[in-house]
């Protein structure tokens, strides 16, 4: 019989369950699965597609089966039994069925808990810190009008474009159809040497802290615990999203941003631990190309970006400077994110133009060929197939990679050298959390978070017990040719942590 549950419509069978969306139905169910969910048409579709922009039923009716879209319930429940049919079919026929019965869909169950779950927000924390951004706004503004010799709304992009290129005819415009450019990438490069334009980005870091973060979080908490929701069906990568609100974009680059990390805190005689994959897509690229150079410096367990430092500027490692670690460390993520010589030579900021970033770019590609091979065969491997895989079979589409259009074809090709290494870290974090999962049945402690490579928990009185089973369970996840490794801390709160050694063989 079919039945209409919120926006989540499945067909009951005698100890299973078919449903569009699999996620909706455990929410309903009290975060219970108590009929097994067989099939999820929007995973489904998802691992076929990622690059989708929709999963709406009509649409995939009309994408799969070629048939116009469902109106009444019981030609919902039809048209979902009669997806289950061809979608399997193509899951199977693109070898895409293990991604989705062992990856996708027993991860449902687990994304619903950790939610369920939420995580400890000390409001109070937020509106003290506030209190404080509120007076470092109204200093930066007034600094801001001291270097511009007036008043003005500094909240306002095209206001901001006049005082600095009409006013104090500050070179290096461009112009917009609104008026012109004042974006991040424009202002950094100006911040060296204006001092008004690095002002600005420090205006503009503090009034997002405050509004996206410091006043808008304590409004979410219910109950003293944010509740975030995990989306598995929106990033072509593969990786979870997170939204209302997005706990995987709490700021961590800068000193002021991480003071916002100090408001989530653990539940009352509990601490968080925090589990982190170590340089994983560095890895995952070294094992993917064979690099001798990388696999050594990984098996050896030295510093990757030092080595990388050491044969670019053929220095002995303990001789590198941090600024040529520094550069190292770009380097090796601009090749992993097929970065060209202008966006590289943005990246590393003043002082380098573009023709010594291509120029850092080819020393790289010298030392290490086997990465330039490698991203080289991947770019054919998406123009052969129109697709690359992931180590664990995961498929993304490239629609663009023969695009005429030159800007379009090239961004496909960034893409696609990427695509397997970050997918591949999706998938390993992935398989760590079901790993984990299992681990945690019956205890105290609990999953929480994943952001990105880091899963964070509330550790209970099983917490000794626990560590290195946990550690261990994502370090196995997925064997590579080199180590992998995670890096655990704990603490009271989100912030203030200390390392959790590992017990390492010689």
């Amino acid at each position: 019989v079919p039945v209409k549950w919120a926006d989540a419509l499945f067909c009951q069978r005698p100890g299973q369950a078919l449903a569009l969306d699999s996620k909706l139905l455990t929410h309903r169910s009290q975060g219970k699965v108590t009929t097994p969910v067989r099939f999820d048409a929007t995973l489904a579709a998802y691992v076929l597609q990622s690059n989708r922009t929709s999963y709406d039923l009509g649409d995939l009716v009309q994408g799969y089966l070629d048939l116009h879209p469902p109106a009444t319930d019981g030609q919902k429940a039809v048209a979902l039994l009669e997806l289950e049919t061809e979608m399997k079919d193509r899951l199977e026929k693109e070898q895409q069925t293990h991604v989705f019965r062992q990856i996708e869909l027993p991860l449902v169950p687990i994304l619903v808990d950790m939610e369920r779950q939420g995580i400890g927000l000390n409001s109070e924390t937020l509106r003290e810190f506030s209190k404080s951004l509120s007076l470092a706004i109204e200093q930066s503004q007034a600094k801001i009008f001291g270097l511009a010799g007036m008043e003005f709304n500094v909240g306002s992009p095209k206001q901001i474009g006049e005082v600095l290129f009409e006013k104090l005819g500050i070179p290096g415009s461009k112009k917009t159809k609104t008026g012109y450019a004042t974006g991040a990438e424009i202002l950094h490069e100006l911040a060296p040497t204006h001092e008004i334009a690095g002002e600005v980005l420090t205006y503009r870091e503090l009034t997002k802290l405050k509004s996206t973060y410091a006043d808008a979080l304590p409004k979410l908490a219910e109950n003293g615990r944010i509740h975030t929701t995990f989306n598995q069906t929106v990033a072509a990568t593969g990786r979870l999203s997170s939204n209302d609100p997005n706990l995987q974009n709490i700021p961590i680059r800068t000193e002021l941003g991480r003071q916002i990390r100090k408001a989530f805190v653990a539940r009352s005689g509990l601490t968080f631990g925090s589990f982190d994959y170590s340089q994983i897509e560095l890895r995952i690229l070294a094992h993917m190309c064979h690099d001798e150079n990388l696999v050594e410096a990984f098996q050896k367990r030295i510093d990757v970006h030092t080595v990388t430092a050491s044969l670019m500027f053929h220095l002995e490692t303990d001789s590198v400077t941090k600024e040529q670690r520094r550069l190292a460390k770009m380097l090796n993520y601009a090749v992993l994110y097929g970065v060209t010589d202008f966006g590289l030579a943005n990246q590393l900021g003043a002082g380098f133009s573009v023709k010594e970033a291509g120029e850092l770019i080819k020393q790289y590609n010298e030392r290490f060929p086997k990465v330039k091979a490698f991203t080289e065969s991947t770019i054919e491997e998406a123009r052969s197939k129109g697709f690359t895989t992931t180590l664990m079979g995961r498929r993304r589409s490239f629609a663009d990679i023969h695009a005429g259009n030159r800007n379009a074809r090239l961004y496909a090709e960034r893409q696609a050298i990427n695509a397997p290494i970050q997918g591949t870290a999706a998938d390993m974090i992935k398989v760590a959390m079901l790993r984990v999962w299992d681990l945690l049945k019956g205890k105290e402690s609990k999953m929480l978070l994943q952001v990105h490579d880091e899963l964070l928990f509330e550790m209970g009185s099983d917490r000794d017990e626990l560590i290195e089973p946990l550690r261990q369970a994502m370090e196995d996840a997925l064997p590579l040719q080199v180590p992998v490794e995670v890096d655990a801390k704990e603490g009271a709160n989100w912030l203030e942590m200390k390392e959790i050694p590992a017990p390492r063989s010689e």
